[in-house]
């Protein structure tokens, strides 16, 4: 069975359910659930691409091991159809895990690096939007035991 998420995203109705037990949960602080859906409202208007936004959703939730934010942001980027050319998406992956790594103190040639695949400066402040919006989640996740 299928169930339709903000965005119009079709997802298993088993996947939908974990979902909303998530929420459930979440809004048990109803200031962390209103600053997640803000903020994540906010990312989805970035410049980034569909797929680089997912890329860096995907990356941010396995490395913070949050197993239904990777379910649901897997099938969410299955969802958006065929995918720019994979150096780009595993730019924009590495370029989150240094970022991560380095508490934003990437080098210059971190930054060349994810430039050279059409990135921006702007994008990269989005990333660090993305990791921020994505920590929330995938922490209260993981707190909550939803994840």
């Amino acid at each position: 069975m299928l169930s339709i998420l903000a965005g119009g995203v079709t997802v298993p109705q088993d996947l939908s359910s974990r979902t909303a037990g998530a929420v459930a949960l979440l809004k048990e602080s109803p200031h962390t659930l209103d600053g997640f859906l803000k903020l994540s409202e906010i990312f989805e208007s970035t410049t980034l691409d569909p797929h680089s936004r997912e890329t860096v959703v995907l990356t941010v939730a396995a490395r913070n091991q949050c197993h239904l934010c990777v379910d649901m942001h897997e099938a969410k980027f299955a969802a958006l159809g065929p995918a720019p050319e994979r150096a780009r998406l595993d730019a924009v992956r590495r370029f989150t895990l240094q970022v991560l790594a380095a508490s934003g103190a990437v080098s210059d040639a971190e930054l060349e690096a994810f430039f050279a695949h059409g990135y921006t400066r702007q994008n990269a402040l989005e990333v660090v939007l993305g990791i921020g919006t994505y920590t929330v989640s995938t922490f209260a996740n993981r707190l909550t035991r939803a994840a």
